[in-house]
C-alpha cells in the first residue's frame, strides 16, 4: 500500500515497497532545491538521452557497489533510471548502507520526458534493438564502453 509521506529531505513522494518514490515533476522542483539526481543507468544507455539539469550524477548501477560511498550523505539523492526498477533497487541499496536522504524517480527519464520536463538528446549514440535486452549502438552511430 503506498502512502504519503514526509522523509528526511522531502516532503512530498509516495512509499511503496519500502521506497520513497516522487514523481517525475516533484523530482524537477526538488532539484531547483538543490537536490540531485543519480542516473544508474549504464553509459550505453545514458549517453542517447540525458537529464538537462545542473544536479545529475551519472554513476551507472553496475559500479554502484564500489562507488557509493562517494555520493554526498548530505543532500537529498533521487535515483533515476529508463523507467525506476535499478533506481527502486539502488535505493534499497543505498537504505543498506546506511543512506536515508534518498528516493525513487518513479517512472525514470521515460516519465520525465513524457511529463515535458527538459532531457538532451545525442543522437549519435542511438540505440537500436527489439527488445531491451539487445540494444546496440546504430551503424554509423558512437559508442561508450
Amino acid at each position: 500500500m503506498a502512502s504519503k509521506a514526509t522523509y528526511k529531505g522531502f516532503s512530498t513522494g509516495f512509499f511503496a515497497h519500502g521506497v520513497l518514490n516522487l514523481t517525475p515533476k516533484e523530482s524537477y522542483e526538488l532539484c531547483k532545491k538543490g537536490a540531485l539526481i543519480v542516473d544508474v543507468r549504464e553509459l550505453y544507455m545514458s549517453s542517447f538521452k540525458m537529464f538537462q539539469i545542473e544536479n545529475v550524477i551519472y554513476l551507472p548501477y553496475s559500479d554502484l557497489e564500489k562507488s557509493y560511498r562517494q555520493l554526498p550523505s548530505d543532500k537529498p539523492l533521487i535515483f533515476a533510471d529508463a523507467v525506476g526498477l535499478k533506481s527502486h533497487e539502488s535505493v534499497l541499496f543505498m537504505k543498506e548502507h546506511g543512506y536515508k536522504n534518498i528516493a525513487n524517480l518513479a517512472g525514470g527519464i521515460v516519465d520525465w520526458e513524457r511529463d515535458g520536463l527538459p532531457v538532451t538528446t545525442d543522437k549519435s549514440y542511438r540505440l537500436s534493438g527489439s527488445c531491451m535486452c539487445q540494444l546496440k549502438p546504430r551503424e554509423g552511430g558512437k559508442s561508450k564502453k
